[in-house]
């Protein structure tokens, strides 16, 4: 199941892996704007011979055809990163870039697919089948997989994974567990209308702050009684607007939030409810209420079959003890629109340790990975393209 020849390849290539993350870590780009992140995938993809296609605005599809005829299995990694601004200042491959920062790891996925890619092109001859390769743009605005899909990058596609870096797992763990892995994440805003006027009159006014903040208290239970215990489910406010001046009663309430679950149903039910709990509590206070429920990505559910693939290639290739059953998270993460086409998994390679200070939240102006963790990714993607191709 394992080619030794790609996880000699791979070691080989320690060095370029770090190089190449570090180059890119320190060039952020955000969603959509990854025009010098696409140009230097290309170019690495120019002098390996691997042919591939630009897609619009940003990403590249590339393919590495087989020797054999036989299936495609796809490979993902995604590219942008975050508003976030970089505390790591000591870092010799800081964000050059003022408010940005690659706080989630994508810059090591991009760097492992690179060399994933570098390995399996030295094998192609044996390949039994063809692997797609997915340099995604926008995964953070939950964009860049369904504009991918919708430029083809899933068109004959067997079987597709992907890998995220996690600073919570110890570095070189690896989880994939059939079933879900990150939940569903859905964006809604309430706007309450009540009537303003003077704060020392508020007999001839309905307070804006008072609906809100009634609604805010009592949502909650939408959760908390109205799904199973057993059901996973996040219902949380984020943001809430209102008012303009300490002596004048609020007129207007702007509420942000987010939904996440990994039930369809439970899905459904919780805008349902949404729109119920608004309503309702806005016509107690004789104000009105607009839901606008705005569903994101999908639950990510890990094909039973293809995940246990997952789990026996990092057995073999690194040793029984890297697997890890890592529990499903609340994150959302827009791999699941690749799910919608065909099957497939998607795994978690720990990168937390204490010793080298990356056990940081992803999105943290900290977050920073521990780079011995770059080949255990790489591998297992090129690793997982070999063993699935031929299997089938």
């Amino acid at each position: 199941m394992i080619n030794d020849r790609v996880k000699e390849a791979i070691k080989s290539y320690s060095d370029e892996l770090t190089e190449i993350r570090r180059i890119l870590h320190s060039e952020p780009e955000l969603s959509w704007e990854e025009f010098k992140t696409t140009d230097f995938v290309c170019s690495y993809l120019d002098k390996l011979g691997i042919s591939y296609r630009r897609t619009e605005p940003t990403g590249v599809i590339a393919e590495i055809m087989g020797g054999k005829p036989g299936k495609t299995v796809a490979l993902r990694g995604d590219m942008d990163a975050l508003s976030v601004e970089e505390l790591n200042k000591e870092l010799t491959y800081a964000s050059k870039e003022d408010g940005k920062m690659h706080a989630c790891g994508h810059d090591a996925h991009t760097a492992m697919l690179m060399i994933a890619a570098k390995a399996l092109n030295e094998i192609k001859e044996d390949l039994p089948g063809n692997v797609r390769l997915l340099f995604q743009p926008a995964e953070e605005v939950a964009q860049g997989a369904r504009a991918l899909v919708e430029q083809g990058a899933m068109e004959g596609v067997d079987n597709v994974f992907g890998i995220h870096i996690w600073s919570q797992m110890p570095t070189h763990k690896v989880s994939c567990t059939p079933g879900p892995s990150f939940a569903s994440a859905d964006l809604f805003k309430v706007t309450f209308k009540g009537k303003g006027g003077h704060g020392a009159m508020p007999q001839a006014c309905i307070d804006a702050a008072v609906v809100a903040s009634s609604f805010v208290m009592n949502v909650q239970s939408v959760v908390s009684r109205t799904i199973d215990p057993q059901q996973g489910a996040v219902l949380t406010v984020g943001k809430m607007v209102v008012g303009t001046r300490f002596n004048v009663i609020a007129e207007n309430a702007v509420i942000e939030g987010t939904v996440r679950c990994f039930d369809p149903a439970v899905r459904d039910h919780i805008e349902t409810q949404l729109t119920h709990y608004a309503e309702n509590v806005a016509a107690v206070y004789g104000a009105t209420a607009k839901v606008e429920y705005t569903r994101g990505t999908q639950a990510v559910i890990n094909d039973e079959e293809s995940a246990l693939l997952v789990q026996r290639v990092a057995a073999e290739a690194f040793g029984e003890d890297v697997i890890y059953h890592e529990k499903p998270t609340m994150g959302g993460e827009d791999f699941s629109f690749y799910l919608d086409e065909a099957p497939g998994s998607f795994a978690l390679v720990g990168s937390g340790n204490p010793e080298k200070d990356s056990e940081w939240a992803h999105h943290h102006g900290k977050f920073n990975i521990d780079e011995d963790a770059l080949t255990t990714g790489a591998e297992l993607y090129a690793q997982f393209a070999w063993a699935y191709l031929n299997r089938s």
